[in-house]
């Protein structure tokens, strides 16, 4: 009965977000975000590649990142980017020259583990360290959160308290469809604060309705698998909607076709994680042009503790 209960009263607080979505200020813009990590530190290929191999493993993250700021600038475009604390331990003139763009710096994590697989006091510790190192890298204050492979679900719904116990304004940590590895189909499809007495936000990854199924269309591999007029016709028809903007993410590696291959990853992972990287840079240099692009908490004023 234990386990019911649970459940229940899972369920209703999920039914209960949708009481409390927010719509930022408009007129406002879509919003573009990137996780900074290295195509070593995926999750697809964590059976194959331990954390303690990292660092012998070639880096190109810099590279890749720093080409991402340059179709950035000359898109007029700005992001958000979710950095590992890992990435910003090695590479904090990076992190530096990221904020000198004018773009944001949020956490991912230290070392992208799911926050699923971690207990409370592990996860609590992760939050703190990654925000705290981003801060003494970057010099500026670390508002935002997302967790490694959206790994907020169901099963691990008190890691939004943690992150905001941690101190951060905000979260992007929830993709609302289905999936094997991560997903809350039935979560509001755009911002909302998950407790009634916060001002704290969780900003879902864009997901597209027909009937009563979300699509995902918010990046990632279904960016680069699918059809781009599909993508930008689910983008477009959103923001018809007027319901909120839109949340797009991306991965520095994946506009890095000529990265070493992990040969001895499973073959579903390598499918995941190769499949038409070549196409990737265009598709996004087409997508920055034809939509407008903004950091987060430009787009939610409360995620930098400004009030709207």
């Amino acid at each position: 009965m234990i386990g019911v209960d649970s459940a229940r009263k899972d369920r209703d607080k999920i039914a209960d977000w949708s009481n409390r979505m927010i719509a930022p200020p408009a007129p406002y813009q879509n919003m573009m975000t990137v996780d900074v990590e290295d195509y070593f530190q995926v999750e697809a290929f964590f059976r194959v590649i331990d954390r303690k191999d990292w660092s012998s493993y070639p880096c190109r993250v810099e590279q890749n990142t720093d080409q991402i700021l340059s179709m950035l600038q000359s898109a007029d475009a700005k992001a958000t980017f979710f950095t590992l604390g890992w990435v910003a331990k090695r590479y904090p003139a990076l992190v530096r020259r990221i904020v000198e763009s004018g773009h944001e710096v949020a956490s991912h994590g230290l070392e992208h583990r799911r926050a699923d697989s971690q207990s409370r006091g592990e996860f609590l510790a992760d939050l703190e360290d990654s925000k705290s190192l981003l801060e003494d890298v970057s010099g500026v204050a670390i508002n935002g959160y997302r967790a490694a492979s959206f790994s907020i679900t169901r099963k691990n719904l008190w890691a939004l308290d943690t992150i905001a116990e941690a101190g951060y304004k905000y979260s992007s940590s929830i993709y609302p469809i289905r999936h094997d590895h991560y997903g809350i189909p039935q979560a509001p499809r755009f911002a909302f604060m998950p407790f009634a007495k916060s001002t704290f936000l969780e900003i879902p990854i864009t997901s597209f309705k027909i009937g009563k199924t979300n699509l995902p269309c918010g990046g990632g591999g279904f960016f680069r698998l699918l059809p781009y007029w599909w993508s930008s016709f689910q983008l477009r028809s959103v923001r018809a909607s007027k319901l909120g903007p839109c949340m797009f993410y991306f991965h520095p590696w994946e506009i890095d076709p000529d990265q070493p291959r992990v040969g001895n990853a499973p073959l579903a992972s390598r499918f995941r994680h190769y499949a038409r990287l070549s196409s990737m840079q265009g598709r996004l240099k087409r997508l920055l042009r034809e939509f407008s692009w903004q950091r987060i908490d430009r787009v939610y004023p409360i995620c930098s503790g400004a009030e709207q």
